[in-house]
């Protein structure tokens, strides 16, 4: 009996879906034995920038204590809740002011000049407007993620090719299927690249909404392991920032993959 063709390409497949992620272990990992290997070869002390052996022992210390799994937990509901606010005001505002020339004349000049103000000027405002508990540390993290969602949005609705639409047209769409067949798949992969920008400034804004006050919180490590002088801890905490960040972008590349179905890269990609 011949085996079907589909069935012996599987296990290749599978081998070749988990070794493309894989790949991008090999760099970090060659640069953690090499700056291992310098400590142990007495090239370097290694007190300011410890060896990956120290800030293993470090991360083992912090897990056994429960403060590891307590400070991640509260870092990621805040860039969790911040993601949430800022991708719903920056789809919104962005659709319209991308969709209506009038509100883009009168709302894009405004928030081009916002955008342009640094993240720690925004914490004593936030700070006098909402105190230091949760509410100002969310609200930082929004401002975050809204302005690459917002130009994202703008930038994909305002590039739409017309002549796209006039097909639709032509085909005697309604409203509701020229959205959903012409309008959306024009937009996603725009809007997919947006969300994942907004994610990534959403972890880069989480520090400095931490630094206003948190008793908890991976920034709240960085502070604590610069005030007690821990190398370690703080390169710990750097490293934590880095492995959930770089999570949560991978499951919102996986979240958003079926929406992607239809280009050509994922098609190349399933034929590999």
């Amino acid at each position: 009996m011949v085996e079907p063709a589909n069935a012996r390409k599987r296990p290749r497949d599978w081998l070749v879906r988990w070794s493309r992620p894989a790949l991008g272990l090999v760099l970090p990992l060659l640069l953690a034995a090499a700056w291992e290997f310098a400590v142990r070869a007495g090239f370097s002390p290694g007190r300011l920038v410890p060896p990956p052996s120290v800030i293993y022992d470090t991360f083992c210390d912090l897990a056994a204590a429960g403060e590891l799994q307590r400070h991640s937990v509260a870092t990621l509901g805040r860039v969790g809740a911040g993601f949430a606010l800022g991708i719903a005001s920056g789809t919104l505002l962005g659709v319209l002011a991308g969709y209506f020339g009038i509100v883009f004349r009168l709302l894009d000049p405004m928030l081009q000049a916002l955008r342009a103000i640094p993240s720690i000027a925004w914490v004593p405002l936030f700070i006098l407007w909402f105190g230091i508990f949760e509410a100002s540390k969310v609200i930082l993290i929004a401002v975050g993620v809204f302005f690459p969602v917002y130009l994202g949005v703008v930038g994909a609705v305002m590039s739409v090719d017309r002549r796209i639409v006039d097909v639709g047209r032509a085909f005697r769409l309604n409203n509701v299927q020229m959205v959903y067949h012409i309008l959306l798949p024009a937009v996603l992969p725009s809007y997919v690249i947006a969300l994942r920008s907004g994610l990534g400034l959403g972890w880069m804004f989480v520090v400095a909404a931490e630094f206003m006050g948190a008793s908890e919180g991976l920034g709240f490590l960085l502070v604590d392991g610069q005030q007690l002088g821990k190398p370690a801890q703080i390169v710990a905490a750097i490293v934590a920032f880095a492995i959930i960040g770089k999570t949560t972008d991978w499951l919102l590349v996986i979240a958003t993959a079926p929406l992607l179905r239809w280009q050509d890269r994922f098609a190349r990609d399933a034929e590999r």
